[in-house]
């Protein structure tokens, strides 16, 4: 029997739903929940989502402004604006899209936001808060695919789950998370030997490698939960890390690409920015 699909695109929709009530709601009380987004230089792919950020947050009522520097600005200069904003009360989310020009550190510009504004979830004042099992500023494609497996009725107590990749972004976050509800974890990545000897034992299976069709059906548990991270353009159609019509026909249950992960990404982000808010007024 092949797998139940699990569409982050509905689900992220219904969501957006709820959350446009909630701001409706803050409205009322006179709290206006405020993203800015900074981005420097000209890539595509960057400016693609950034745009989607926006379509987003005008969806649900949220103000969203968009700060766009050239690939020239200075790392003082991105720095002495972050200060700025941190400094605004009007503003509740500052996101400074990655990566950054070479010249400028991603390190530095991440602890530059003030961690109650980092509604990324990148700051290590938030990192360690997740680490420490404390509520926080959660990454927000590991906190979408949280969401997910829990609106899918996935109980992770238990089980295991195996994440291959083990980035700042996405893997070492998801792992950690997944720790945090009593799941046993294990960390996959490009050093580890014998793939498919640990993917076989997987509950919860998470690839976040970036590589186009690393896994396969032969590499899925019978009955195993597969979510699938990846994003990549292969012959110019988007493709995950899974290949999807062999893992399907084993899985229990399954994240196709596109439609899957990635809108839940933008939704935590706004979750995040609403959830600063209420912080930030008290409400």
């Amino acid at each position: 029997m092949a797998a139940e699909v699990i569409y982050g695109k509905q689900l992220a929709e219904d969501l957006r739903e709820e959350m446009k009530q909630e701001v409706a709601v803050l409205h009322e009380k006179g709290v206006h929940p405020k993203l800015v987004v900074v981005i420097i230089g000209e890539d595509p792919a960057s400016k693609s989502y950034v745009k989607g950020k926006q379509r987003a947050s005008e969806k649900i009522g949220m103000d969203s402004d968009l700060i766009e520097l050239s690939e020239e600005t200075s790392e003082q200069e991105l720095l002495d604006l972050i200060h700025r904003l941190n400094q605004d009360d009007t503003v509740h989310g500052i996101l400074v899209q990655l990566p950054v020009p070479e010249h400028i550190s991603d390190q530095k510009i991440i602890e530059a936001i003030d961690p109650g504004k980092d509604v990324d979830g990148f700051h290590p004042e938030n990192a360690g808060r997740m680490l420490t099992g404390q509520d926080t500023f959660f990454p927000c494609t590991p906190y979408g695919i949280m969401v997910m497996l829990e609106r899918a009725d996935i109980d992770v107590e238990g089980k295991h789950a195996v994440i291959i990749g083990r980035s700042n972004l996405v893997g070492k976050p998801v792992g950690q998370l997944l720790l945090n509800k009593n799941a046993t974890v294990t960390h996959c990545h490009s050093r580890t030997k014998d793939l498919k000897s640990h993917t076989k034992q997987a509950d919860i299976l998470i690839v976040a490698a970036g590589r186009p069709g690393l896994v396969s059906g032969e590499h899925v548990k019978e009955g195993a939960v597969v979510i699938d991270v990846g994003v990549n353009r292969v012959d110019g159609k988007l493709t995950g890390d899974v290949d999807f019509e062999s893992a399907k026909e084993v899985a229990s249950h399954i994240t196709p690409v596109p439609k899957g992960v990635g809108p839940m990404t933008i939704t935590m982000l706004l979750h995040n920015t609403i959830k600063a808010a209420k912080q930030i007024h008290r409400v």
